[in-house]
């Protein structure tokens, strides 16, 4: 059985302990508000412009670009999304995972025909470690977002999808739903995916920073009764549109539009939530480190009300004996 000095010694431990993970997620909790705000200031622009672009190709016979034509896989770009730090929970882990399952579908193609685009330290470190070929160093997006970086990347990656060096361009990332909700998602980038427009997840919850079962369970009914809603008659695409000033002018000026606004809001998803995974895990190693203290106390407490009995003993005996 430990002494008391060890339980007191431990007791103080866990206490420094915990200021640190409460420190952290209130630390967390803050950043996680100012990510919430940039999403929420960009989304409305980026949804539609995706809404517009997509409806548009899908419904236009003669809206026919390089970037939406499916061809022969030989070579693939991952885009994936990662974290600079850790004590997030599995948040990296989730999406080195997954990135490792995608390696593997394309194994077929060779090791050195699959380019991993590392937005995050963690990410960049397990694919230096697996030997894949590495498209750049974008540690510092994972800290500090810049949508000219963003830009950037998203001309290289398309000037070589024309140059036919690359043929499929793929994102993973977390999307940020809600504090307590954020879903590892694998999105094709490149060629364009019409598809999605369809069956995108458009609810989010960017207002709250608390992360409960409640929350969770409230956005659960409320994905469920957004499905009953939509279970009804498809509707076709409008197909009469008015291009001006001509087809190609159109296609040429929204595709790169959407194509960096794609990897900004992944980045903003992916970052959001990172500081949603973190706060969610120093509050519970914060809750932990309270009942680890209660039992400590109360062990301390037994310890100390045994020792104290065996001295009452002790004087009593040795009373009674002289």
């Amino acid at each position: 059985m430990p002494s008391l000095k060890e339980i007191k010694g431990r007791i103080a431990s866990v206490n420094s302990t915990r200021k640190i993970t409460s420190a952290m997620k209130m630390v967390a909790s803050s950043k996680l508000h100012h990510a919430q705000v940039m999403i929420e200031n960009m989304l409305p622009y980026e949804t539609m412009l995706e809404h517009i672009l997509k409806t548009f190709l899908a419904s236009e016979a003669d809206a026919k670009t390089v970037f939406s034509e499916e061809r022969p896989v030989r070579r693939v770009a991952l885009v994936v999304y990662s974290s600079n730090s850790s004590l997030c929970g599995g948040f990296n882990s989730n999406v080195i995972k997954m990135m490792q399952q995608v390696v593997d579908e394309y194994e077929h193609l060779g090791k050195g025909n699959v380019v991993v685009y590392p937005i995050g330290r963690k990410v960049a470190e397990k694919v230096t470690k697996l030997g894949l070929p590495s498209g750049g160093d974008f540690a510092a997006l994972a800290d500090k977002p810049n949508v000219q970086t963003c830009i950037q990347l998203a001309r290289e990656l398309g000037e070589k999808f024309i140059a036919g060096e690359i043929d499929r361009v793929e994102m993973i990332y977390h999307h940020f739903k809600s504090a307590g909700s954020q879903i590892l998602t694998r999105k094709t980038f490149l060629p364009i995916d019409i598809e999605t427009e369809l069956s995108a997840d458009k609810e989010r919850d960017l207002t709250s920073t608390v992360a409960t079962r409640e929350s969770v369970e409230y956005l659960r009914q409320r994905d469920q009764q957004a499905e009953q809603r939509e279970q009804v008659a498809a509707k076709p695409l409008n197909d009469n549109f008015i291009v001006e000033p001509d087809m190609d002018t159109v296609l040429s000026t929204l595709i790169p539009k959407l194509a960096h606004l794609m990897l900004y809001t992944a980045l903003l998803d992916s970052i959001a939530s990172e500081h949603a995974a973190r706060m969610v895990a120093m509050q519970t190693a914060t809750d932990n480190a309270d009942e680890l203290l209660r039992e400590l106390n109360l062990q301390y407490n037994k310890s100390r009300q045994a020792a104290i009995t065996n001295e009452l003993l002790d004087i009593v005996g040795g009373s009674v004996n002289n």
